[in-house]
């Protein structure tokens, strides 16, 4: 691959993306633009950010890896990232634009009546946020190694640095405009290649180093699943995706309830049109970049096969378009986790100030760039999808219940969230040993969120019926303002 091929793509993007952002500045003057973009975005323009930044290395690069490592297996995530949107949409994007709050520990504040529920949920955030960074800066040092033959850190610390400096300058406002442009190039990133390597191959111009039999055997079809990981792996992504923070401070950008909706009706349209792309990728692979198929390579696929299948200056254009989407990827999604973590770490450590926005979305750069470069990267989509598994037995039942059942307490959401985020994280960070020890329990700690997720639901339950006087009074108030439409509400106010 040609390192200048690599060296260009990779400028162009930062260097549009630091134009963009700054140019956002000039836009953003209160405390409104930094934290919610003064709740003033409109749906398509809120989707295409919200694609940006949902569409991480995981979804870029990771999905057609883990297509070609497993074949059929691997084709879970793209539907799992996708549906958990259609979660999103029936039962928490309007409810939770309208309760008002800036961030996820604001509306557990609000709702449970407790700063303690709030700190809990302040806590679990940050460190949500920090392990969904982590992947994306491995996967740039990988792009990084991969295009331009320099050191993996350079990539880690370019994104950091980047992401760092245009959040601070220019907050939500400014990120929004960044990440909506971010997802048209990536979309265009991947698209493009796949139809022209799709017409070429079509065209008979180059031929499979892999027979279709080799290639899609039946150990990975969809016969040789296993039913218990498969089930786990879609919990963790469709309830995972109702907690993640970055995803959920957008749908505060919205004006209303109504223009919520509207933008995750358009963002499942966009998701479902992009992740063709990677899995079209992944197909492609196991036919003619088998050697490809190792664990820690695989995710190198996409940036890989264009300039393998079509030599001379057209691959070479088609690589660097991959290159610019997939970077674009690594800035987008970490932008928007910087934005959400900053506004939490600012709100309860910093006063909430635009100084504090600007300190904490420094703070939220360097701490997992710390991490990224003292750790070594596993696959980016199943290390993403641990982080769903964490988000989906933590943030996600404590916010369904929040929003959905009166008798939660705030001693039942602090016991939930703890129990969700001791088990996930136990298995986590412990189930490799364990399971190696324990080949019986190994998928369930592989994949916990089958067990994890109900326990840490019946936990909340049970602690809150326990704690009948512990339901706020002004429950019922609150409810009726996630529920009721904005205009039944202005027409009761007036």
């Amino acid at each position: 691959m040609n390192a200048a091929i690599g060296y260009a793509a990779i400028l162009a993007v930062a260097a549009v993306t630091v134009f963009i952002g700054f140019y956002g500045l000039r836009v953003s003057r209160t405390t409104g633009d930094f934290y919610v973009a003064s709740r003033t975005v409109r749906p398509w323009w809120n989707a295409s950010a919200i694609g940006g930044e949902y569409l991480s290395a995981a979804s870029f690069l990771g999905v057609a890896g883990l297509i070609l490592l497993t074949g059929i297996g691997g084709v879970w995530f793209p539907i799992g990232y996708a549906a958990g949107y259609l979660m999103l949409l029936l039962f928490v994007a309007a409810p939770l634009r309208r309760s008002g709050a800036y961030t996820i520990p604001d509306f557990t504040e609000a709702r449970l009546d407790s700063v303690a529920a709030r700190r809990v949920t302040s806590v679990l955030v940050i460190v949500i946020g920090w392990f969904y960074i982590v992947p994306q800066l491995q996967g740039a040092a990988l792009t990084v190694r991969i295009t331009t033959g320099l050191p993996s850190w350079v990539g880690s610390v370019a994104v950091a640095v980047i992401v760092a400096g245009v959040v601070a300058a220019g907050g939500m406002r400014s990120i929004t405009f960044v990440q909506a442009f971010q997802f048209w190039l990536k979309l265009t990133a991947l698209a493009v290649p796949a139809v022209a390597l799709l017409l070429l191959i079509g065209g008979g111009s180059v031929s499979p180093e892999l027979v279709a039999a080799e290639a899609f055997p039946a150990s990975a079809g969809p016969g040789a699943l296993d039913w218990y990981r498969t089930v786990s792996l879609m919990v963790a992504l469709l309830l995972g995706t109702l907690g993640l923070p970055h995803v959920l401070v957008r749908f505060y950008t919205n004006p209303d309830g109504p223009a919520a909706r509207r933008t995750t009706v358009i963002v499942l349209g966009l998701l479902s049109v992009f992740y063709l792309f990677p899995t079209v990728f992944g197909l492609m692979g196991r036919a003619f970049a088998p050697d490809l198929a190792v664990p820690g390579e695989a995710d190198a696929l996409i940036l890989v096969l264009p300039d393998r299948l079509v030599p001379g200056p057209i691959g070479q254009l088609l690589t660097a378009l991959v290159i610019a989407g997939a970077f674009a990827a690594f800035l987008s999604t970490s932008s928007g986790l910087v934005v959400s973590l900053a506004g939490v770490i600012s709100q309860d450590l910093l006063g909430g100030s635009v100084r504090g926005f600007r300190a904490a979305a420094l703070v939220s750069s360097l701490v997992p760039l710390a991490v990224a470069l003292a750790t070594d990267s596993a696959g980016l989509a199943g290390s993403v999808g641990l982080v769903f598994a964490f988000t989906a037995s933590t943030l996600c039942p404590v916010l369904l219940l929040g929003i959905w059942w009166r008798g939660l307490t705030a001693r039942g959401a602090i016991a939930g969230m703890a129990t969700g985020a001791v088990l996930s994280g136990a298995a986590i960070l412990g189930g490799g040993a364990l399971g190696a020890a324990l080949p019986a329990i190994r998928a369930a700690l592989e994949q916990p969120a089958a067990w994890t997720v109900p326990i840490a639901v019946a936990v909340t339950v049970l602690v809150s019926k326990g704690d009948r006087r512990g339901v706020p009074r002004s429950t019922d108030a609150f409810l009726r303002r996630l529920h009721a439409p904005e205009d039944l509400r202005r027409a009761t106010d007036a």
